[in-house]
């Protein structure tokens, strides 16, 4: 990395370093904060333009939630310094600004009997990432703001994971749990577990106010928000590895408000006491409520086999559930279906992921539960009528209008209506993601998928709506100045869910490091 040396700021900070080093490292790491320090930092300005005021699907997914709008001028600004994950015991932080101008979009309000427009835009300065971490052995303590990615599919090609994909800004959380894979004992490396748990706070309640169209359905503030994974993998240094395990993540906590036809309604208060909290780790059956809060999550399964010249084929699947009948694999084919192919040695096709998604079943459209019904002669149950990323006392799974889970459902914040929920929540297509690099310093990502959607299982659509969308990417590592790099996109959407949009991005960001 490009070093800068100051001479003042070492006689500033060297003695803060090694304070850093008496209150918080030991061993390796104290030794290293001792005799020198680095912090890392990076700066980017990103430009874009569209057709349409809010971006088009792929310029927007699995950014963090970072570029929502159609034109943006955006300056971007962090410093951090990563853990040492050699050392017994180290720890890190991180500290991440945006700002700039973005466009406005014109959502619908119901107002005196009427829809209004009135326009919206995302803060003009807030604070994308500011955590710290530390770390013992193979177990870590995050609190703070910090971009989560999916840790079974690929963050650069694929279409997101169904739980956590990155898609959306960062939930300030605590969160704890293995480095990466440990071994289990007993198993000589043959088995080995890899998990984490979280609890964090939404703070998206000004949003969801200003975006929500006070019509129908509900809006609930001041939820929190929990996330727990569990993962058990084959040894990996075989050709063949396998992993298995499940996610769960869900919102509890927080006031909701009913509104029927512009009319307020009524209000329910939830719990977010130490027993709620524990109820969304360990769920348990109540009479009428088998969980606390809004709960869904993803059996993850991937199949991974290394070819003798380092090429690697791995098959992977999610399957979605929201209760019972899902984690009992009663929902049909729905889940996302993978295949990926990685070089690990760079070329003109480096990698590449298929993918066919399937939402469309979600354990049928009927529901019948005898328990519902004292006394009632019918006891064979129907476990069906899921409402995948929808709640009926809950926020749709989004934040700040971005989808948490997978894009390939369509986000709220494209619901300029104003409803608040996931509109189009039964859906099926494919998806496809290819990248490699033309010479040593140029790279490329292209980006492709359709979609047809059939509505909801509630609110089906009685002509089903489709989208095809596309984007290329380049990216230049400017040789002659270490750490500077330019990238460009082209992205297009087509059909009647984003609508027929066109749009282009620019970004030029700089990396490098302050050594003391």
């Amino acid at each position: 990395m490009y070093k800068v040396k100051f001479q003042r700021a070492k006689k500033i900070l060297k003695p803060l370093a090694v304070l850093s080093a008496v209150m918080f490292g030991f061993g390796n790491d104290a030794a290293y904060c001792a005799e020198g320090y680095e912090i890392d930092y990076s700066a980017e300005v990103i430009l874009s333009a569209s057709e349409g005021t809010l971006a088009p699907y792929y310029m927007a997914s699995n950014r963090h939630g970072i570029l929502t709008q159609g034109n943006n001028a955006l300056v971007r600004a962090g410093i951090s310094r990563d853990m040492n994950l050699e050392s017994r015991f180290s720890y890190g932080f991180g500290a991440d600004f945006v700002g700039g101008y973005s466009n406005s979009t014109d959502y619908l309000r119901w107002n005196d009997d009427a829809f209004q427009p009135h326009a919206e835009h995302p803060a003009r300065v807030w604070i994308q990432q500011l955590y710290g971490e530390v770390k013992y052995r193979g177990v870590f303590l995050l609190a703070g703001l910090k971009e989560h990615e999916s840790a079974l599919v690929d963050f650069n090609l694929s279409s997101g994971d169904i739980v956590e994909s990155g898609n959306a800004r960062p939930i300030p959380e605590i969160r704890a749990g293995f480095i990466d894979y440990q071994n289990i004992p007993f198993t000589n490396g043959w088995v080995q577990i890899f998990g984490e748990i979280g609890y964090g706070k939404l703070t998206d309640n000004a949003w969801l106010r200003n975006h929500y169209n006070y019509y129908m359905q509900h809006l609930n503030q001041g939820a929190f928000y929990t996330y727990k994974r569990c993962y058990f993998r084959t040894n990996p240094d075989k050709p063949f590895s396998a992993i298995i395990g499940m996610q769960s993540a869900g919102m509890f906590g927080g006031s909701t408000q009913w509104y029927y036809y512009g009319k307020y309604q009524y209000d329910r208060k939830f719990s977010s006491s130490f027993k709620q909290f524990f109820k969304m780790f360990i769920p348990s059956n109540e009479g009428q409520e088998y969980v606390s809060g809004s709960s869904l999550g993803s059996w993850d399964i991937s199949m991974r086999y290394r070819l003798r010249n380092g090429m690697t084929i791995r098959g992977y699947m999610q399957k979605p559930w929201e209760d019972g009948s899902g984690i009992g694999f009663l929902n049909g084919f729905d889940g996302v279906w993978g295949l990926e192919f990685k070089t690990n040695r760079g070329g003109i096709v480096s990698g590449a992921v298929v993918e066919y998604i399937d939402f469309t079943n979600q354990s049928g459209p009927m529901h019948w539960d005898p328990e519902d019904h004292p006394g009632t002669d019918l006891w064979h149950r129907a476990e069906g009528a899921d409402d995948y990323y929808n709640n009926h006392e809950y926020n749709p799974y989004a934040y700040y209008g971005m989808s948490i889970g997978t894009p390939f459902l369509q986000s709220p914040i494209y619901n300029r209506d104003g409803a608040m929920m996931f509109v189009h929540n039964r859906v099926r297509g494919f998806h496809v993601g290819v990248e490699g690099e033309i010479g040593s310093n140029l790279s490329y990502r292209v980006l492709g998928g359709y979609r047809k959607s059939f509505g909801s299982g509630y609110v089906p659509l009685i002509d089903t709506v489709g989208d095809t969308s596309v984007m290329i990417e380049g990216r230049y590592r400017v040789p002659k100045v270490e750490g500077l790099d330019v990238k460009a996109q082209l992205a297009l959407d087509r059909g009647e869910l984003y609508g027929n949009n066109f749009g282009a991005c620019v970004s030029v960001s700089y990396s490098g490091a302050l050594a003391f």
